[in-house]
């Protein structure tokens, strides 16, 4: 199914920018839509959330890497877009990030003691700065970056069992830098956004176990988010 809403998707910007760059048809669709001081909309969207880890200690020749399996959630959101000038916009995108995690760890033989599924429900709020080309008839590119934070509602942080009774503990809030790109279509009505972006989370997520010598935790030097957007906006 991925493969086949990339491939989906890459089709579908090869002939919407083909017709924009190399079509004699000149008639703007929304000409007036970038010069409103701000502007508002909404996003709906797809996530694959993972998680990297630094470790303190590297066994040669063993597998003592936590492995990480992550579900595709959804998103869903509005866009508050501060225009600056013709190429550059302010914008906020608070929105509900939906995900799921499931981590294998080594060295457990019981599937209960080598498995712990993790959930996530955040409030993500991203303040991005929006870089965008010369408008091609009805088309612009753009990048976008910018820093984040998220409250992980689902979070057990201060939760007293951890991981001897089944409890995989992460912190509730956390921080992020982001880096997009992604294409402005003008339609007839509305202007409609494909975009991707990459979350890269900035601090330790993990809670550690109450035992110091914990073979859930005590391995582990930083584990923070890695994630990936694919966000579709209507403006």
């Amino acid at each position: 199914m991925k493969k086949l809403f990339f491939v989906f998707m890459l089709s579908f910007f090869n002939q919407n920018v083909n017709a924009q760059l190399f079509s004699n048809e000149k008639l703007l669709n929304g000409a007036n839509n970038d010069m409103k001081a701000l502007s508002w909309g909404y996003f709906l969207g797809f996530n694959d959330y993972s998680y990297n880890f630094d470790y303190k200690e590297q066994t040669q020749g063993d597998n003592t890497d936590i492995l990480v399996i992550g579900e595709a959630g959804f998103n869903v959101g509005l866009l508050g877009n501060l225009r600056i000038n013709n190429y550059l916009d302010l914008r906020l995108e608070p929105g509900l990030s939906f995900t799921s995690r499931n981590f294998l760890f080594p060295g457990f033989d019981e599937v209960s003691d080598n498995l712990r599924e993790v959930k996530a429900t955040y409030i993500h709020i991203p303040l991005l700065l929006k870089v965008s080309t010369k408008r091609l008839n009805n088309i612009k590119p753009f990048i976008i970056g910018g820093f984040s934070t998220s409250f992980n509602l689902a979070s057990n942080e201060e939760n007293p069992e951890d991981n001897e009774t089944g409890r995989f503990r992460t912190t509730a809030s956390n921080y992020n830098y982001e880096l997009g790109f992604g294409i402005d279509f003008y339609l007839y009505y509305f202007k409609f956004t494909p975009s991707i972006r990459g979350i890269f989370g900035m601090n330790d997520e993990l809670v550690r176990d109450n035992n110091p010598n914990s073979g859930w935790t005590s391995n582990v030097e930083k584990m923070s988010s890695r994630g990936v957007f694919i966000n579709f906006t209507i403006q």
